[in-house]
Protein backbone atom coordinates (compact mmCIF):
# COMPACT_ATOMS: atom_id res chain seq x y z
CA UNK A 1 0.00 0.00 0.00
CA UNK A 2 1.17 3.24 -1.07
CA UNK A 3 1.97 5.76 2.25
CA UNK A 4 0.05 8.93 1.05
CA UNK A 5 1.77 10.67 4.07
CA UNK A 6 3.44 14.25 2.85
CA UNK A 7 7.32 13.36 3.98
CA UNK A 8 7.35 16.36 6.24
CA UNK A 9 4.74 14.93 8.46
CA UNK A 10 7.26 12.09 9.04
CA UNK A 11 9.48 14.79 10.58
CA UNK A 12 9.10 13.73 14.38
CA UNK A 13 10.76 15.66 17.78
CA UNK A 14 12.38 12.60 17.85
CA UNK A 15 14.12 12.28 14.15
CA UNK A 16 14.80 16.04 14.31
CA UNK A 17 16.83 15.54 18.06
CA UNK A 18 18.19 11.87 16.73
CA UNK A 19 19.58 14.22 13.11
CA UNK A 20 21.25 16.16 15.42
CA UNK A 21 22.93 13.58 17.32
CA UNK A 22 24.26 12.33 14.49
CA UNK A 23 26.50 15.33 13.91
CA UNK A 24 27.83 15.90 17.36
CA UNK A 25 25.06 17.52 18.96
CA UNK A 26 23.47 16.17 22.49
CA UNK A 27 20.00 18.22 22.61
CA UNK A 28 18.78 18.71 26.22
CA UNK A 29 15.17 17.62 24.83
CA UNK A 30 13.61 21.21 24.10
CA UNK A 31 12.59 21.83 20.29
CA UNK A 32 10.55 24.85 19.40
CA UNK A 33 8.97 24.69 15.62
CA UNK A 34 9.68 28.21 14.03
CA UNK A 35 7.93 30.28 11.18
CA UNK A 36 8.70 28.10 7.76
CA UNK A 37 6.41 27.02 5.33
CA UNK A 38 8.60 25.90 2.86
CA UNK A 39 11.26 24.02 4.78
CA UNK A 40 10.97 22.77 8.45
CA UNK A 41 12.84 25.15 10.94
CA UNK A 42 13.77 23.91 14.74
CA UNK A 43 15.00 26.06 17.57
CA UNK A 44 16.75 23.80 19.67
CA UNK A 45 19.05 23.41 22.81
CA UNK A 46 21.93 21.72 23.64
CA UNK A 47 23.22 20.67 26.89
CA UNK A 48 26.26 22.30 26.76
CA UNK A 49 23.29 25.78 27.24
CA UNK A 50 23.96 26.85 23.71
CA UNK A 51 21.08 26.96 21.08
CA UNK A 52 20.72 26.29 17.85
CA UNK A 53 18.30 26.43 14.33
CA UNK A 54 18.21 23.17 12.65
CA UNK A 55 17.04 23.36 8.80
CA UNK A 56 15.32 20.76 7.35
CA UNK A 57 15.19 21.08 3.26
CA UNK A 58 12.25 20.35 1.90
CA UNK A 59 12.30 17.34 -0.34
CA UNK A 60 12.66 17.09 -4.40
CA UNK A 61 13.16 20.84 -4.04
CA UNK A 62 16.81 21.91 -4.30
CA UNK A 63 19.66 19.18 -4.97
CA UNK A 64 22.57 18.51 -3.16
CA UNK A 65 24.56 20.90 -5.27
CA UNK A 66 22.14 23.72 -5.20
CA UNK A 67 22.28 23.89 -1.33
CA UNK A 68 25.76 23.69 -1.24
CA UNK A 69 26.32 26.68 -3.83
CA UNK A 70 23.56 28.71 -1.26
CA UNK A 71 26.14 27.82 1.58
CA UNK A 72 29.42 28.23 0.07
CA UNK A 73 27.91 31.91 -0.98
CA UNK A 74 27.05 31.94 2.90
CA UNK A 75 30.94 31.20 3.76
CA UNK A 76 31.80 33.72 1.58
CA UNK A 77 29.75 36.65 2.79
CA UNK A 78 30.56 35.56 6.75
CA UNK A 79 34.38 35.42 5.51
CA UNK A 80 33.71 39.32 3.81
CA UNK A 81 32.30 40.07 7.60
CA UNK A 82 28.61 40.64 5.91
CA UNK A 83 25.83 39.66 8.44
CA UNK A 84 24.35 36.86 7.32
CA UNK A 85 23.93 33.79 9.08
CA UNK A 86 25.01 30.99 7.91
CA UNK A 87 25.33 27.25 8.38
CA UNK A 88 28.05 25.53 10.90
CA UNK A 89 30.39 23.21 9.62
CA UNK A 90 29.85 19.96 11.32
CA UNK A 91 32.04 16.95 10.80
CA UNK A 92 33.31 18.78 7.85
CA UNK A 93 30.13 19.45 6.59
CA UNK A 94 27.27 22.11 6.11
CA UNK A 95 24.89 19.66 4.40
CA UNK A 96 23.99 16.46 6.26
CA UNK A 97 21.48 13.22 5.86
CA UNK A 98 19.38 11.96 8.24
CA UNK A 99 16.18 9.66 7.89
CA UNK A 100 15.31 10.41 4.75
CA UNK A 101 15.81 14.38 5.03
CA UNK A 102 18.72 16.85 4.07
CA UNK A 103 19.52 19.45 6.90
CA UNK A 104 21.80 22.20 8.24
CA UNK A 105 22.53 24.23 11.61
CA UNK A 106 23.25 27.64 12.14
CA UNK A 107 23.69 29.78 14.77
CA UNK A 108 20.61 31.13 16.65
CA UNK A 109 20.52 34.76 16.68
CA UNK A 110 18.25 36.96 18.00
CA UNK A 111 16.76 40.27 16.90
CA UNK A 112 13.49 41.82 15.76
CA UNK A 113 11.75 43.04 12.54
CA UNK A 114 14.00 46.44 11.22
CA UNK A 115 11.83 49.81 11.58
CA UNK A 116 11.94 50.68 7.66
CA UNK A 117 10.30 54.35 8.58
CA UNK A 118 13.51 55.04 10.15
CA UNK A 119 16.18 57.24 7.65
CA UNK A 120 19.25 55.57 10.05
CA UNK A 121 17.95 51.68 9.47
CA UNK A 122 17.26 52.28 5.74
CA UNK A 123 20.74 53.43 5.02
CA UNK A 124 22.51 50.95 7.19
CA UNK A 125 20.37 47.96 5.46
CA UNK A 126 21.32 49.40 1.98
CA UNK A 127 24.79 49.56 3.17
CA UNK A 128 25.08 46.08 3.74
CA UNK A 129 23.13 45.01 0.55
CA UNK A 130 26.25 46.95 -1.50
CA UNK A 131 28.77 44.56 0.60
CA UNK A 132 26.35 41.16 -0.25
CA UNK A 133 26.08 41.87 -3.52
CA UNK A 134 29.56 42.76 -4.20
CA UNK A 135 30.54 39.53 -2.98
CA UNK A 136 27.73 38.23 -4.94
CA UNK A 137 28.99 39.94 -7.94
CA UNK A 138 32.27 38.17 -7.84
CA UNK A 139 30.99 34.62 -9.55
CA UNK A 140 28.19 33.52 -10.70
CA UNK A 141 26.10 30.47 -9.50
CA UNK A 142 26.54 27.46 -11.38
CA UNK A 143 23.71 25.49 -10.36
CA UNK A 144 21.28 27.76 -8.47
CA UNK A 145 18.54 28.91 -11.14
CA UNK A 146 17.98 32.26 -12.18
CA UNK A 147 15.14 34.71 -10.95
CA UNK A 148 13.77 34.90 -14.61
CA UNK A 149 10.55 34.92 -16.75
CA UNK A 150 10.73 31.60 -17.88
CA UNK A 151 11.03 30.02 -14.04
CA UNK A 152 9.11 32.46 -12.05
CA UNK A 153 6.21 33.74 -14.26
CA UNK A 154 5.66 31.52 -18.10
CA UNK A 155 6.16 28.05 -15.75
CA UNK A 156 4.09 29.70 -12.82
CA UNK A 157 1.10 30.65 -15.71
CA UNK A 158 1.38 27.40 -17.16
CA UNK A 159 1.57 24.56 -14.13
CA UNK A 160 -1.70 26.36 -12.91
CA UNK A 161 -3.13 26.06 -16.15
CA UNK A 162 -2.21 22.45 -16.60
CA UNK A 163 -3.16 21.40 -13.27
CA UNK A 164 -7.03 23.02 -13.58
CA UNK A 165 -6.11 24.85 -9.94
CA UNK A 166 -7.72 28.33 -11.24
CA UNK A 167 -11.42 27.97 -10.96
CA UNK A 168 -13.14 27.35 -14.63
CA UNK A 169 -15.30 30.72 -13.64
CA UNK A 170 -12.51 32.79 -13.67
CA UNK A 171 -9.63 31.17 -15.44
CA UNK A 172 -10.42 32.76 -19.00
CA UNK A 173 -9.63 35.96 -17.33
CA UNK A 174 -7.03 35.31 -14.81
CA UNK A 175 -5.34 33.32 -18.30
CA UNK A 176 -5.57 36.55 -20.69
CA UNK A 177 -4.51 39.10 -17.75
CA UNK A 178 -1.63 36.77 -16.55
CA UNK A 179 -0.32 36.82 -20.08
CA UNK A 180 -0.64 40.42 -21.04
CA UNK A 181 1.42 41.04 -17.76
CA UNK A 182 3.70 38.71 -18.64
CA UNK A 183 4.18 40.08 -22.38
CA UNK A 184 5.22 42.96 -20.30
CA UNK A 185 7.83 41.59 -18.34
CA UNK A 186 9.17 40.33 -21.40
CA UNK A 187 9.96 43.77 -22.84
CA UNK A 188 13.04 43.16 -20.51
CA UNK A 189 16.11 41.89 -21.82
CA UNK A 190 17.48 41.22 -18.32
CA UNK A 191 14.42 38.99 -17.38
CA UNK A 192 13.25 37.59 -20.33
CA UNK A 193 17.06 37.68 -22.44
CA UNK A 194 16.53 38.39 -26.24
CA UNK A 195 19.60 38.96 -28.22
CA UNK A 196 17.79 41.88 -30.12
CA UNK A 197 17.30 43.82 -26.52
CA UNK A 198 20.84 42.39 -24.80
CA UNK A 199 22.85 44.78 -25.87
CA UNK A 200 20.56 47.74 -25.30
CA UNK A 201 19.84 46.98 -21.85
CA UNK A 202 22.84 46.14 -20.47
CA UNK A 203 22.30 44.90 -16.40
CA UNK A 204 24.14 43.35 -14.88
CA UNK A 205 22.77 40.23 -12.80
CA UNK A 206 24.83 39.02 -10.05
CA UNK A 207 24.40 36.60 -7.10
CA UNK A 208 21.70 37.75 -4.95
CA UNK A 209 19.61 36.96 -1.57
CA UNK A 210 16.84 36.88 -3.34
CA UNK A 211 13.86 37.32 -0.80
CA UNK A 212 15.04 40.00 0.81
CA UNK A 213 12.11 40.84 3.04
CA UNK A 214 11.40 42.25 6.36
CA UNK A 215 10.76 39.08 7.32
CA UNK A 216 14.60 37.94 6.63
CA UNK A 217 16.30 40.53 8.55
CA UNK A 218 16.79 40.51 12.09
CA UNK A 219 17.47 43.77 13.05
CA UNK A 220 19.65 44.42 16.69
CA UNK A 221 19.80 47.60 18.02
CA UNK A 222 22.90 50.05 18.89
CA UNK A 223 22.03 49.84 22.05
CA UNK A 224 21.28 46.30 22.81
CA UNK A 225 24.13 44.49 19.98
CA UNK A 226 24.23 40.98 20.39
CA UNK A 227 27.29 38.61 20.17
CA UNK A 228 27.11 39.38 15.86
CA UNK A 229 26.68 43.02 16.88
CA UNK A 230 24.48 45.49 16.27
CA UNK A 231 22.67 46.35 12.55
CA UNK A 232 20.60 44.11 10.07
CA UNK A 233 21.36 40.01 9.96
CA UNK A 234 20.38 38.50 7.07
CA UNK A 235 18.65 35.38 7.51
CA UNK A 236 17.24 32.59 5.08
CA UNK A 237 19.77 32.21 1.59
CA UNK A 238 17.02 29.47 0.62
CA UNK A 239 15.83 31.38 -2.25
CA UNK A 240 19.49 32.36 -3.42
CA UNK A 241 19.05 32.97 -7.11
CA UNK A 242 20.93 35.15 -10.18
CA UNK A 243 18.85 38.37 -10.73
CA UNK A 244 19.23 42.15 -11.15
CA UNK A 245 20.87 44.26 -7.58
CA UNK A 246 17.53 45.91 -7.46
CA UNK A 247 15.72 42.50 -6.39
CA UNK A 248 17.09 42.79 -3.10
CA UNK A 249 15.93 46.23 -2.85
CA UNK A 250 12.27 46.70 -3.59
CA UNK A 251 10.70 44.26 -1.28
CA UNK A 252 11.62 46.37 1.16
CA UNK A 253 9.58 49.34 -0.22
CA UNK A 254 6.05 50.28 1.28
CA UNK A 255 3.63 52.73 0.66
CA UNK A 256 2.44 55.51 -1.98
CA UNK A 257 4.89 56.37 -4.59
CA UNK A 258 5.94 59.48 -2.75
CA UNK A 259 7.33 57.25 0.21
CA UNK A 260 8.75 54.66 -1.70
CA UNK A 261 10.57 57.30 -3.38
CA UNK A 262 11.92 58.47 0.05
CA UNK A 263 12.60 55.17 0.94
CA UNK A 264 14.38 53.85 -2.02
CA UNK A 265 16.76 57.17 -1.96
CA UNK A 266 17.85 56.20 1.35
CA UNK A 267 18.64 52.92 0.67
CA UNK A 268 20.02 53.72 -2.43
CA UNK A 269 22.19 56.46 -0.25
CA UNK A 270 23.51 53.57 1.43
CA UNK A 271 24.44 51.13 -1.15
CA UNK A 272 26.42 53.36 -2.42
CA UNK A 273 28.94 54.39 -0.08
CA UNK A 274 29.66 50.78 -0.90
CA UNK A 275 28.57 49.80 -4.46
CA UNK A 276 27.38 51.81 -7.58
CA UNK A 277 23.67 51.41 -8.07
CA UNK A 278 22.89 50.77 -12.17
CA UNK A 279 19.50 53.74 -11.73
CA UNK A 280 18.62 51.35 -15.13
CA UNK A 281 17.48 49.00 -12.91
CA UNK A 282 14.62 50.94 -11.61
CA UNK A 283 12.19 50.23 -15.01
CA UNK A 284 12.47 46.67 -13.45
CA UNK A 285 10.77 46.87 -10.43
CA UNK A 286 7.55 46.49 -11.14
CA UNK A 287 8.01 43.55 -13.59
CA UNK A 288 10.11 41.88 -10.42
CA UNK A 289 6.91 42.66 -8.33
CA UNK A 290 4.57 41.04 -11.33
CA UNK A 291 6.93 37.95 -11.11
CA UNK A 292 6.46 37.70 -7.40
CA UNK A 293 2.51 37.40 -7.59
CA UNK A 294 2.23 35.04 -10.67
CA UNK A 295 5.16 32.75 -8.81
CA UNK A 296 3.32 32.75 -5.27
CA UNK A 297 -0.08 31.75 -6.85
CA UNK A 298 1.61 28.84 -8.19
CA UNK A 299 3.71 27.94 -4.82
CA UNK A 300 0.55 27.92 -2.91
CA UNK A 301 -1.27 25.51 -5.64
CA UNK A 302 2.35 22.86 -5.77
CA UNK A 303 2.17 22.94 -1.79
CA UNK A 304 -1.15 22.15 -1.32
CA UNK A 305 -0.38 18.24 -0.72
CA UNK A 306 1.64 19.63 2.38
CA UNK A 307 -0.96 19.78 5.70
CA UNK A 308 0.30 23.20 6.79
CA UNK A 309 -0.85 24.89 4.08
CA UNK A 310 -4.78 24.22 3.47
CA UNK A 311 -4.43 25.00 7.39
CA UNK A 312 -2.37 28.58 7.35
CA UNK A 313 -3.60 29.62 3.92
CA UNK A 314 -7.57 28.59 3.98
CA UNK A 315 -8.38 31.62 1.54
CA UNK A 316 -6.18 30.55 -1.14
CA UNK A 317 -8.06 28.47 -4.09
CA UNK A 318 -11.51 30.21 -4.29
CA UNK A 319 -13.10 31.97 -7.05
CA UNK A 320 -12.74 35.54 -5.12
CA UNK A 321 -9.10 34.71 -4.69
CA UNK A 322 -8.23 34.40 -8.00
CA UNK A 323 -11.02 37.46 -8.90
CA UNK A 324 -8.66 39.09 -6.51
CA UNK A 325 -5.29 38.29 -8.24
CA UNK A 326 -6.72 39.46 -11.66
CA UNK A 327 -7.46 42.86 -9.79
CA UNK A 328 -4.19 42.87 -8.46
CA UNK A 329 -2.25 41.89 -12.09
CA UNK A 330 -4.30 44.82 -13.88
CA UNK A 331 -3.14 47.14 -11.04
CA UNK A 332 0.89 45.75 -12.17
CA UNK A 333 -0.22 45.99 -15.88
CA UNK A 334 -0.94 49.53 -15.51
CA UNK A 335 2.16 50.23 -13.04
CA UNK A 336 4.38 48.22 -15.71
CA UNK A 337 3.30 51.25 -18.06
CA UNK A 338 3.68 54.28 -15.61
CA UNK A 339 6.86 55.70 -15.38
CA UNK A 340 9.75 54.04 -12.81
CA UNK A 341 10.88 55.07 -9.82
CA UNK A 342 13.45 58.01 -9.86
CA UNK A 343 16.53 58.27 -7.08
Amino acid sequence: MTDARHPFESLSPDLVMDALDSVGLRCDGRIQGLSSYENRVYQLRLEDGQSVVAKFYRPERWSDAQILEEHAFAAELMADDVPVVGPLVLQGATLHHFGGFSFSVSPRRGGRAPELDEAEVLEWIGRFLARLHKVGAARPFVARPALDLAGFGLASRDWLLEHHMVPLDVQTLWASTCTQALALVAQHATLAPQPALAEADGIRTLRLHGDCHPGNILWTPVDAPTAAGPGPHFVDLDDARSGPAVQDLWMLLSGDRAQQTRQLGILVDGYEMFREFDRRELVLIEPLRTLRLIHYSAWLARRWDDPAFPINFPWFGTSDYWKGQIQILQDQIEAMQAPALVV
